[in-house]
């Protein structure tokens, strides 16, 4: 049997197997969600707010919260 690790995405427990992904947690935490990092339409954040890459190998406890992905625009203030 696979060990499992327990994270938290927005907010709400996901159990994944071990050696899980970020893209894998947020798949099991919300499948349309996940497959709005394709068209660029969200980002991932750390429990300190930094931005988390898909492929990151996620630790058990870990917290990541799903952002709207900003422009550059945007991020410029304009």
């Amino acid at each position: 049997m696979p060990q499992q690790t327990i994270v938290f995405v927005n907010s709400v427990r996901v159990t994944v197997s071990s050696g899980a992904t970020v893209l894998d947690a947020v798949r099991a935490w919300n499948e349309q969600e996940a497959s709005a990092f394709a068209v660029g339409d969200r980002v991932v954040t750390d429990s300190r707010g930094l931005p988390t890459a898909l492929d990151t190998p996620v630790h058990g406890g870990a917290i990541f919260r799903i952002q709207p992905a900003r422009s550059r625009s945007e991020s410029n203030g304009r």
